[in-house]
């Protein structure tokens, strides 16, 4: 049986013989007993080796806080970068009005600049300061030539925008780019040359 004992009818001697022995067996295996029961659990990969839990929990919690962080941006990008700078503007601007006082004068300077840049319908004015904003933005930026790309310089200045596209040099420019990469191509030979045999 699985116990040990033998199976069916059995004399006092018998049944007496097999519990000595199984009390013997019992003292043997009690030092086996007492010593695996305090004992911790050894984990093996599946190649043998233990392994150790411990760091792999602690790499796995890094994992883990790695993926978090990159969701946090992923969600932040997925909001939308301008929108939150909005968001974030709108609230440092209530913030702002909630510690200025309840009654608004008219020396309010805030106020009054905020007024002046709100377009109401209908202003006759509006179209006129339209175009005074748009004309001096456009003042700003100098002229450039537009057209088909200019000869090469050596200080790669792009040609004025009143350039009507002829070239009037006298070809000392294109001499100059001419010798450099001539000179260029015959070190080059050169270090091919030199360098044949190896």
């Amino acid at each position: 049986m699985s116990s040990g004992v033998k199976a069916g009818l059995l004399s006092a001697d018998v049944l007496r013989q097999e519990q000595q022995e199984l009390r013997k067996h019992e003292r043997n295996t009690k030092h086996l007993e007492e010593a695996s029961r305090h004992a911790e659990t050894v984990f093996r990969d599946k190649s043998g080796r233990k392994r150790d839990l411990a760091q792999e929990q602690l790499e796995q919690r890094q994992k883990a806080e790695a993926q978090s962080e990159r969701d946090e941006q992923y969600a932040k990008w997925g909001k939308g970068l301008a929108q939150g700078r909005q968001q974030q503007q709108n609230v440092e601007d209530a913030i702002k009005e909630m510690q200025k006082p309840l009654a608004r004068y008219i020396d309010d300077q805030d106020l009054d600049r905020m007024l002046r840049e709100q377009e109401r319908e209908g202003d006759p004015m509006a179209d006129l300061i339209k175009k005074r904003k748009a004309k001096e933005n456009k003042d700003k930026e100098k002229p450039r030539y537009k057209g088909p790309a200019p000869p090469l310089n050596r200080f790669n200045i792009w040609p004025g925008h009143r350039w009507d596209g002829v070239d009037r040099s006298n070809g000392f420019e294109q001499q100059r780019f001419a010798r450099i990469a001539n000179k260029k191509a015959v070190q080059e030979l050169a270090y091919k040359w030199s360098v044949e045999d190896m």
